[in-house]
């Protein structure tokens, strides 16, 4: 049997399963032995236990922590929110791994969709959070923040269909999928936060974005990220916390920048990114790790933690899965998670895509409004 049958066959068995953007194409994981869902209680013990490698392609678990989670464990609470008790993390153990190409087959559409999306926050109400954040900014409570918008609509999806379509036109590092009995979720990320590999780890902040246009190509791009001032003080300052936040959990003077600045390519956009890798402190635990760089800090804002504290208190609206990381910790203790941007979360047959741009004092509001759209409209494309 081909993998591509194999891949059909898993799918209309209606068996859960995961696939995950590899070097050379994508990673589908299914056959779960166990299935851990998260909460407040238990992350802690999750992320200390013991697993014994057997050195299979399998042990792993694989999955993702909600940005409610990964709040609390780093001791910041989160205010009551509107909230549809959609699951704060779930972890898988596979038993089967499969190596697919990048060209997933293309299901059947069978999805009810609609594309009626209703914004929870207008023009006129994101204009009134923007200037409630630039009077923080400029008293020096925070200098970048991130507000997070969210498009919804009611629809049935066939989120292998979706995710083939997305992998086609916007093909992404750390694009990946879950498609589980009650919900699924569908994304495109470009970001990742955490490469571990021994005691090297490793992350890839992105700060910066412009929507690409018949004449703007990837130089051209370059140079516009290079003269825009408020492009680039954000990125500035998110590489500055990233280091901040690496260096914590490394060795002293291991933190380089290894890659500085440099543009990446996607179906709508550009995107201005750097990469800092470092050398882990002995004795470094999973959890170390997990609490020192999560939640991402270049779609939080900066400094993270008193940033984190303005957004709870200003965000009427769970996240779910928005700004939180999918990825797997093999049980030998390398890990690989991005940050979970550019996703659809289909559940109770509600698709929710949720955004969000940087405030800094030099800020646009209609011009951070707008970019919000630019990097939901690959995702709003699929239910045309």
């Amino acid at each position: 049997m081909s993998k591509l049958k194999e891949l059909a066959e898993i799918h209309y068995s209606g068996k859960p399963y995961i696939i995950y953007k590899s070097k050379k194409g994508f990673d589908l994981y299914t056959d779960f032995s166990k299935k851990i869902i998260l909460n407040n209680q238990n992350v802690v013990s999750f992320l200390n236990k013991k697993n014994r490698s057997k050195k299979r392609d399998t042990d792993l678990f694989i999955g993702f922590f909600g940005f409610e989670l990964l709040n609390n464990l780093i001791n910041i609470k989160v205010p009551k929110q509107k909230n549809d008790n959609f699951y704060k993390g779930i972890f898988y153990k596979p038993e089967k791994k499969i190596n697919l190409s990048n060209n997933l087959i293309i299901m059947d559409n069978k999805s009810f969709k609609n594309n009626d999306f209703k914004i929870n926050i207008n023009r006129k109400s994101y204009t009134r959070i923007f200037n409630r954040f630039k009077k923080k900014i400029k008293s020096g409570e925070t200098y970048q923040i991130k507000i997070c918008t969210k498009y919804k609509t009611k629809s049935e999806i066939n989120a292998l269909d979706f995710f083939s379509r997305l992998s086609k036109t916007n093909l992404a590092p750390e694009a990946f999928m879950i498609r589980d009995k009650d919900y699924s979720i569908i994304s495109c990320s470009p970001e990742n936060l955490i490469t571990k590999k021994g005691n090297d780890i490793s992350t890839k902040p992105i700060a910066g974005t412009v929507k690409k246009t018949k004449s703007l190509n990837k130089n051209k791009a370059l140079n516009y990220f290079k003269k825009n001032i408020k492009e680039t003080k954000e990125h500035n300052m998110i590489v500055d916390m990233e280091r901040n936040d690496l260096s914590r959990i490394c060795k002293p003077g291991s933190v380089k920048l290894l890659k500085q600045k440099t543009v990446e390519e996607y179906k709508d956009l550009f995107h201005y990114v750097s990469l800092i890798k470092g050398k882990l402190k002995r004795k470094i635990k999973i959890i170390d790790i997990i609490k020192a760089m999560m939640p991402g800090g270049s779609v939080i804002g900066c400094p993270k933690i008193s940033t984190l504290k303005l957004l709870n208190n200003q965000e009427k609206e769970n996240r779910n899965i928005y700004t939180g990381s999918f990825g797997y910790i093999k049980f030998n203790g390398d890990m690989r998670f991005n940050i979970i941007i550019r996703s659809i979360l289909n559940f109770k047959n509600i698709s929710e895509i949720s955004v969000a741009s940087g405030v800094v004092v030099d800020s646009n509001a209609n011009h951070e409004f707008n970019e919000n759209y630019i990097k939901a409209k690959a995702l709003i494309d699929l239910f045309k």
